[in-house]
């Protein structure tokens, strides 16, 4: 008689190590590269970025080995090479304002990426097991919608270019949506798997797609009329595309009913028209997409023309970098990073960057796929779809695909929120794949007979 050895699933704490070093290698040598094409000599601060990068990162490692051995090992080496990359070009925007390292925005941003880190590294440390968020599942609502209606309170809301989305809180500035979409993914993942069974129940086949039941409707359309809320009383266009379109992706994964896709789309376009026809900020980022080079968008503003001819101007493999002039975009830091990139690191260079986002959410997705529970499964799906959502509307809005929103891109524009809430994404993430490359325990005094299906009856 044969006896079967369960196979036991490598860590990868030393090969997530290993890649960890080389991107912060990667960054120091860009950093290095921007004070030579720019100062012509190496930054003095590039030890003290280097080292201080690669302890975060360390420590990071860490607390992985200590708190959630089997998680995925490449989602930190890839966050952390997409941040460090993110201060080399803010730095190198800095040099160009004529801001050093000290008083620049690049550290700040590192001091930013050093709390982001720590907040992810305490998420990893309390939240044993993702399944205990599902008992917040409409506490979660609550915190989630509040938060973005809280820019629309008189004493703590700001209006910054036309956008009523940040708060003003004691000399900082917060946008509270980048943390509402993490809570909001946790109440759509709960709030589905208890309803999954309800929304796919089959209706009414209309021209050969089966349509969910009318009275089934209800949260899709109140997910709709909220985004449009957030679109008209905020006036921001990337957060309402991004909450809806995160609802309408979570929605599918539960039911995999292709209807509510069609569904979905079909409200968002109402929406939108409708949108272009009431409000004139919507009528002036249509123009700028569709007129962007016409008297009247340049008029408005010439940001995203600015930015297109800087891409432009990058060409296939850039001019270098230190040695374009991304300057010259307003918001080239955060809003417009991605362009700054094209300049000086060409197609090919914007080509790899979408290649590591790419490859955090399909990481995300697989983990979606390994894990043993309903909700896990969908949080993890929505989580991945959230970041692969603000890089399609970042990168579409900067190339004309779609109108701009405003939103930054994950993990290299300037700003703290950002990095908070995309660190704390990246430490959910583990946790779950913690638990989906964990080994299934073997027989025991709770499963003596080492049914299979029992133990994962018994994990749920």
């Amino acid at each position: 008689m044969s006896v079967v050895t369960p196979l036991t699933p490598s860590k990868g704490r030393n090969a997530e190590l290993l890649l960890i070093v080389f991107a912060v290698v990667i960054v120091a040598v860009a950093y290095a590269d921007v004070g030579m094409a720019v100062q012509g000599a190496v930054p003095p601060s590039l030890v003290t970025y280097s080292l201080g990068f690669l302890a975060i990162a360390i420590a990071f490692n860490l607390v992985l080995r200590w708190r959630a051995p089997y998680a995925d090992p490449t989602l930190l080496p890839i966050a952390t090479l997409l941040n460090g990359l993110g201060l080399v070009m803010i730095y190198r925007l800095d040099l160009a304002n004529g801001r050093t390292f000290s008083d620049g925005f690049a550290f700040h941003q590192l001091l930013w990426s050093a709390l982001a880190a720590a907040i992810a590294a305490g998420v990893l440390v309390v939240l044993r097991d993702h399944r205990l968020l599902r008992r917040y599942t409409y506490t979660a609502a609550a915190v989630g919608f509040g938060l973005l209606l809280l820019p629309l309170i008189p004493v703590l809301g700001q209006q910054i270019n036309g956008s009523q989305i940040w708060i003003h809180v004691g000399g900082f500035s917060f946008q509270p949506s980048e943390i509402a979409k993490i809570i909001l993914a946790v109440f759509f993942a709960g709030y589905l798997v208890q309803t999954r069974d309800a929304l796919s129940v089959a209706g009414r086949k209309i021209l050969g797609m089966t349509l969910p039941r009318a009275r089934d409707l209800g949260p899709i359309l109140v997910a709709w009329g909220l985004s449009l809320g957030v679109l008209v009383f905020e006036k921001d266009l990337g957060t309402s595309l991004l909450f809806f379109g995160l609802f309408v992706a979570m929605l599918y994964v539960a039911t995999e009913r292709v209807s509510w896709l069609a569904i979905g789309l079909v409200l968002f376009s109402a929406g939108a028209y409708a949108a272009y026809l009431l409000f004139g900020h919507v009528q002036e980022r249509v123009l700028l997409w569709l007129h962007t080079f016409t008297p009247e968008a340049l008029k408005a503003s010439s940001q995203l023309a600015d930015g297109l001819m800087g891409m432009a101007a990058g060409g296939l493999l850039g001019t270098g970098l230190g040695q374009g002039r991304p300057y010259l975009t307003p918001f080239a830091e955060s809003d417009f990073i991605f362009p700054s990139f094209g300049e000086e690191l060409g197609m090919v260079g914007l080509f790899a960057l979408l290649a590591l986002y790419a490859l955090l959410v399909e990481r995300g997705l697989r983990t979606s796929v390994g894990t043993r529970d309903g909700f896990g499964k969908l949080l993890a799906a929505g989580l991945a779809f959230s970041v692969a959502l603000q890089v399609f509307v970042v990168v579409g809005g900067v190339t004309r695909v779609i109108p701009l929103t405003g939103l930054t891109m994950p993990f290299l524009s300037a700003g703290g929120s950002s990095l908070l809430a995309n660190w704390t994404l990246v430490a959910i993430l583990l946790r779950i794949s913690d638990h989906a490359r964990r080994p299934v325990p073997e027989a025991g005094p709770a499963n003596p007979t080492g049914d299979a299906k029992t133990e994962v009856v018994r994990l749920r």
